[in-house]
């Protein structure tokens, strides 16, 4: 199964961000995206791609030893 094609519009909504966020990834080149003409399209493997590089793990808390 081919991976989806979104515009920056769909990509934004995906992010839950504006559309301003999402050219800005793409102008920065911190998202993979792909020009169709003079269109941008990014892939829905790149938009998990760019998620789970950016997404911040808890950190463990180390409980204090009672000395």
């Amino acid at each position: 199964m081919a991976d989806r094609l979104l515009t920056v519009q769909q990509v934004a909504e995906r992010l839950g961000t504006g559309v301003r966020f999402a050219r800005r990834l793409i102008e920065e080149r911190r998202i993979e995206y792909v020009k169709v003409g003079r269109h941008v399209r990014i892939s829905e493997r790149a938009v998990d791609a760019y998620v789970t590089a950016n997404t911040v793990r808890p950190a463990l808390r180390r409980l204090r030893s009672v000395a």
